[in-house]
């Protein structure tokens, strides 16, 4: 089964875990440890939870993305820049997320 999306760049890892789609920083306190971010795209506010995700998808952005910098400052994968991640991706889906490959699976 193919990716069901495919990044533009990111920061190198990969996992598994389950999606949280959030639309708005107004939703960070939803997220949980240990849960993949998906989100259109963040930013500085966004930072903290990246302590505590295993890895962050996003909708926008290139290699210079605040997802993509922070995912390699922490180091944990992110694809970012697929265009559709938060649309087709729901949260409780679990997720292959490879940042070396910059492809997103649901499992």
């Amino acid at each position: 089964v193919g990716a069901t999306v495919v990044g533009a760049a990111g920061a190198p890892g990969v996992v598994e875990g389950i999606a949280r789609v959030i639309m708005s920083d107004a939703e960070i306190d939803k997220i949980q440890p240990g849960e993949i971010l998906v989100t259109p795209f963040t930013t500085p506010a966004w930072t903290p939870v990246f302590s505590t995700i295993k890895a962050v998808v996003t909708d926008g952005g290139g290699y210079l993305a605040h997802a993509a910098i922070v995912g390699r400052e922490y180091g944990i994968p992110a694809v970012v820049g697929t265009m559709e991640a938060s649309r087709k991706i729901k949260t409780g889906d679990k997720l292959r997320v490879d940042g070396n490959l910059l492809r997103v699976y649901v499992l």
